[in-house]
C-alpha cells in the first residue's frame, strides 16, 4: 500500500492539518514540525499524487501559446495541435490562451509576452524570435515566477525554462550529410534558402549544415544565403531568379518555409528533378513535392508532440514537479517519397 497523509501525521505526531500545510508550503508551521514531517515524508517514501490534488481542488491551467501569423504551413499545424488542445481542456484542466504575432517581428514580440505576463498564467509557450528584447520579456516573466517553454526555436541566452524542439544544428548536418551522398561527384553549386536569420532554428540549421558541406564535401561550393521570409511567392521569386543566375545548380537546402514557392519555381524552370532538393517539415505542399520528385528529402519535426511537450512541462513547472527529459526529446524524422506516413484526415 502506498503511503498516505495519515501515515505521514502518524509518523510525525502531527495534525492532518499541519501535513497539508507542509506539503503546500503554506506558513503557519514551526521549522521544528516542518522538519518532524518532512522526516516522516522521507522515511515513508511518501510521493504526492499532484494530479488527484488538482483535481480535488478544480484546478486548471491557464497557458498561453503565442505564435507567428502567417501562411506558414507548419505553423498553421502548430496552431491546429494547440487547438486540438483546448478541445481537451476540460478532461485536462487546461485554460488555453492564442496569440498571433507577426512573423520575424522581435518587438512584435516582445509586446505580445509583456500582454502575457499581465494575464498572469501558469506558463507562456512561444516561438521565439532571438532578440534582446525578446530575451527581456522572457527574463521579466520568469521573476513573476511565470514558467516559460520555447516551441520549435530557441532561445539560449535567455532564462526561459525548456525547449520543445529537435536540435536544429543536429537536422541541419544531417541535410548537409544527405545533400552531399546525393549529389555525390557531379558538378554545382548548392543554394540554401532561410526564411530568416533573426531566428535560432534557421541559424542552428546552417550551421549545422556548412559545418558537414565543409568537413566531408569541402570541393562543393555553397552560394550566400537567401531569405525568402517564409513567403511562398517571395521564395518563388527568388529562386526563380537563383536558376536564372545559376544554371548549373546542383541542390537547394531550404532550412525555412515557403515551399510551395520553391516547388513552383523549380517545376516552372523545369528544374524539379535535375536540381537535389532537401527541405523541411511535411506539409501538404511538402508531401506533394516528395511525391512528384522535386523534393528529395524532408526533415521533420512532429509538431502535435512539441504542443503536448510543452503543457506537460509547462504543468510540471507550475505543480513544482521535475521534467522527465527522455519523454520530451523531439526527434528528427527523415522522410523520402517511399516511407510517407499516412495523409491525416
Amino acid at each position: 500500500m502506498r503511503p498516505t497523509v495519515h501515515d505521514i501525521a502518524a509518523e510525525a505526531g502531527v495534525s492532518l492539518a499541519t501535513v497539508d500545510r507542509v506539503l503546500n508550503n503554506r506558513p503557519g508551521v514551526r521549522s521544528v514540525t516542518r522538519g518532524k514531517v518532512e522526516r516522516a515524508i522521507a522515511t515513508l517514501g511518501y510521493v504526492r499524487d499532484v494530479a488527484a490534488a488538482n483535481l480535488a481542488k478544480s484546478r486548471s491551467y491557464p497557458l498561453i501559446f503565442i505564435l507567428p501569423a502567417g501562411e506558414n504551413s507548419f505553423m498553421r499545424g502548430l496552431e491546429a495541435e494547440v487547438r486540438s488542445a483546448m478541445s481537451r481542456s476540460a478532461t485536462e484542466r487546461l485554460d488555453i490562451t492564442i496569440l498571433s504575432v507577426p512573423v520575424f517581428d522581435a518587438p512584435a514580440l516582445a509586446a505580445a509576452l509583456h500582454d502575457a505576463r499581465e494575464r498572469r498564467p501558469a506558463g507562456v509557450a512561444v516561438v521565439a524570435v532571438d532578440a534582446p528584447e525578446v530575451t527581456e520579456a522572457v527574463k521579466r516573466l520568469r521573476e513573476d515566477g511565470i514558467a516559460v517553454v520555447t516551441l520549435v526555436s530557441d532561445l539560449p541566452g535567455s532564462v526561459r525554462d525548456h525547449f520543445a524542439g529537435v536540435d536544429n544544428v543536429a537536422a541541419g548536418r544531417t541535410a548537409g550529410s544527405l545533400m552531399g551522398r546525393f549529389l555525390g561527384g557531379g558538378e554545382g553549386p548548392v543554394a540554401v534558402l532561410a526564411g530568416s536569420m533573426l531566428v535560432r532554428d534557421h541559424r542552428d540549421r546552417l550551421e549545422g549544415f556548412q559545418a558537414v558541406m565543409s568537413e566531408d564535401f569541402a570541393s562543393r561550393r555553397i552560394l550566400p544565403v537567401i531569405e525568402g521570409q517564409d513567403n511562398p511567392s517571395l521564395v518563388e521569386t527568388l529562386v526563380g531568379a537563383l536558376l536564372g543566375q545559376h544554371p548549373d545548380l546542383a541542390g537547394i537546402y531550404s532550412l525555412g518555409a515557403g515551399n510551395r514557392g520553391l516547388v513552383a519555381a523549380l517545376e516552372k524552370a523545369g528544374k524539379g528533378r535535375a536540381v537535389c532538393t532537401i527541405a523541411h517539415e511535411l506539409t501538404p505542399h511538402s508531401r506533394a513535392g516528395l511525391l512528384s520528385g522535386t523534393i528529395d528529402a524532408l526533415l521533420n519535426q512532429n509538431a502535435g508532440h512539441e504542443v503536448r511537450s510543452a503543457i506537460r512541462v509547462l504543468k510540471a513547472k507550475a505543480d513544482g514537479l521535475p521534467v522527465i527529459a527522455a519523454q520530451e526529446r523531439i526527434r528528427i524524422d527523415i522522410f523520402l517519397k517511399d516511407n510517407l506516413p499516412l495523409e491525416q484526415e
